[in-house]
């Protein structure tokens, strides 16, 4: 059966965003988006929270921006897309909307042929995952960058995660990329 991948940059103080929702501390220079990119041949079909969805689920690069993230988001755009949301039903031709069974739906993703799943997130659907035990791995991209404020990876999650260290990769530019299993 398909892995389920949290994928996600933090920084080195556990924040996903700036207190006001900024991620401009988020390094993918050289290196960095290169380990990315080797992720991104390894998944198929990609979950999104609604929030995370209309901000980044289909967002197209500047005219100005580097040609690595040009390239990144081509390969996003190109993959399949659920978004777990209250508010949108059906599918709007670049997404699927689940809104409700969740744990049902998901082992039915799971149960279809082929690479893994990236857990893109926002908060909430990454605390719901958890909670219902649906990450297999933690694929944490920790960005040399301490904010002191903003919106925590980890909140209100229920239980004890046992966790089994993969191993880690490290960029030029100082990203530390640290996988683990969850202990099943």
């Amino acid at each position: 059966m398909r892995k389920i991948i949290l994928d996600l940059a933090v920084t080195l103080d556990g924040f996903i965003e700036g207190p006001n929702g900024e991620i401009d501390w988020c390094n993918m220079d050289g290196d960095t988006g290169e380990i990315f990119t080797d992720f991104l041949a390894g998944i198929d079909d990609i979950f999104y929270g609604r929030i995370s969805y209309d901000l980044w689920g289909n967002y197209q690069p500047g005219e100005n921006e580097p040609a690595a993230m040009k390239e990144v988001c081509e390969v996003i755009n190109r993959k399949n897309k659920y978004v777990f949301s209250r508010t949108k039903n059906g599918n709007d031709g670049h997404a699927s909307f689940i809104n409700d069974n969740i744990p049902e739906r998901v082992q039915e993703i799971r149960q279809q042929p082929g690479k893994d799943i990236w857990l893109y997130g926002g908060g909430q659907l990454i605390t719901v995952f958890m909670n219902l035990g649906l990450v297999d791995v933690y694929r944490l991209a920790i960005h040399p960058v301490i904010l002191g404020a903003g919106k925590p990876l980890f909140k209100d999650i229920k239980e004890r995660v046992g966790l089994t260290f993969n191993g880690v990769k490290t960029s030029a530019a100082g990203v530390m990329l640290a996988e683990y299993a969850v202990k099943r």
